[in-house]
């Protein structure tokens, strides 16, 4: 009988006891925006005028920290959803050379990430979550666990009435009309928990950070995060970036090098490559080179190392090791511009380039600012040591 008791007690008073407390502490959960800037190295930061980000600089976390390789977007936006290394999510590029099927694919299905999302994460802390891109590519690839994903690529004749006609993906506009999307949703919909915000890059591919179009864009982003704090006063801010961006100068196609020189490989591909092509024309300063023999790995390097601007040529041991990559998605041979030479698909082998091009993938192009602001029991400083470990600290088991 008093076993009974015992159990009917826990049953009818300690179990619905405890459940309230569990709700109580989740509804407690702190409203967290995270921003990604694509392509918002540090010296974008400091040419523009951007009180805001002053602000959260001064009084929150403020760091320049290394972004993952290769330094391209979908690497480290995976990295930064996900708060996990590439060998572990296993996005190594924008765009891969699937061996499965044998030719190079983009890398924009949510099936080839192999961690749990942020949004995933939250979901089991029952924390609704939305997430936002400037570029579709993202929403295909990340949106595992989201309850809305929101693109001006991709919106709904309703988000067009809330926001207005969308601006092509070629502008900054854009990311203005995402911006007041985000804003839309924080001031309409309190119960979000996680507001994730990507913008595209297309300015700094466009515009040097000393530019008066590029100082114009940055200061309206800033007037954006400010009117976004302000809606959301209690929310946590975290803010980073994929990789910078910077003038490069030379191109070459190694897959026509190689031939050229008497030593061809299978295909030679830049991880850099996306359906973006207005940016970057897919050029990017890293490749993935892979063999048709693997005999031939001493005579391709010492290729790819004759050549002007390749300043080091990595196995795929070497590469997965260093640069925290999952081997099965790069190839046998990984080559690293200097700051100047990037690689992709050309018709004739190298290319000199234009005084306007800019891009990234490089170890150059591999350091951003990292913000944190007002985010309760965010971990100190010496956590953030790289910019994937913006939000990896959320929705993690205690």
């Amino acid at each position: 009988m008093k076993l009974f008791l015992l159990i009917a007690f826990v049953i009818f008073f300690l179990f619905p006891v405890a459940l309230i407390a569990q709700t109580k502490t989740r509804s407690k959960q702190q409203k967290i925006i995270i921003i990604m800037m694509d392509g918002f190295g540090e010296d974008y930061y400091r040419n523009s005028d951007m009180p805001t980000l002053n602000y959260f600089e001064k009084h929150g976390i403020y760091k320049v920290v290394p972004s993952l390789m290769p330094s391209v977007t979908n690497v480290n936006n995976t990295s930064i959803c996900t708060g996990v290394l590439p060998e572990k999510h296993g996005i190594t590029g924008n765009s891969f050379f699937n061996t499965a099927s044998d030719a190079e694919e983009f890398m924009e299905d949510d099936s080839l990430v192999l961690a749990p999302t942020i949004f995933e994460r939250a979901k089991k802390e029952a924390v609704r979550s939305i997430l936002f891109s400037s570029k579709k590519k993202t929403i295909g690839l990340l949106d595992k666990g989201t309850d809305e994903v929101i693109s001006p690529e991709t919106a709904s004749p309703l988000w067009i009435q809330r926001i207005g006609t969308v601006p092509s993906i070629y502008s900054r506009e854009v990311n203005y009309w995402l911006m007041q999307a985000a804003l839309y949703s924080i001031k309409n919909d309190p119960g979000l928990g996680v507001i994730y915000i990507h913008i595209t890059d297309y300015p700094m591919h466009t515009w040097a950070p000393e530019s008066v179009e590029s100082k114009e864009h940055l200061n309206k982003i800033d007037s954006y995060i400010a009117q976004i704090s302000k809606a959301a006063p209690d929310a946590g801010i975290l803010i980073t970036a994929d990789h910078g961006v910077n003038h490069k100068n030379f191109c070459w196609d190694l897959g026509k090098a190689c031939t050229n020189r008497n030593t061809p490989v299978k295909i030679a591909i830049s991880p850099e490559r996306d359906k973006y092509f207005k940016h970057h024309r897919g050029f990017g300063g890293t490749a993935y080179v892979y063999l048709k023999d693997q005999n031939d790995q001493e005579k391709v390097t010492a290729t790819l190392l004759s050549l002007k601007g390749v300043e080091a040529v990595l196995t795929k041991k070497e590469a997965a090791e260093k640069f925290h990559l999952m081997p099965g998605r790069i190839g046998d041979l990984i080559v690293l511009g200097d700051k100047n030479t990037v690689f992709g698909d050309l018709d004739t082998e190298s290319e000199i380039l234009p005084a306007t091009y800019r891009s990234h993938g490089s170890l150059y192009d591999a350091n951003v600012p990292l913000f944190v602001y007002h985010a309760l029991n965010a971990p100190a400083g010496g956590y953030f040591d790289f910019n994937y470990k913006l939000a990896a600290w959320l929705f993690t088991a205690k």
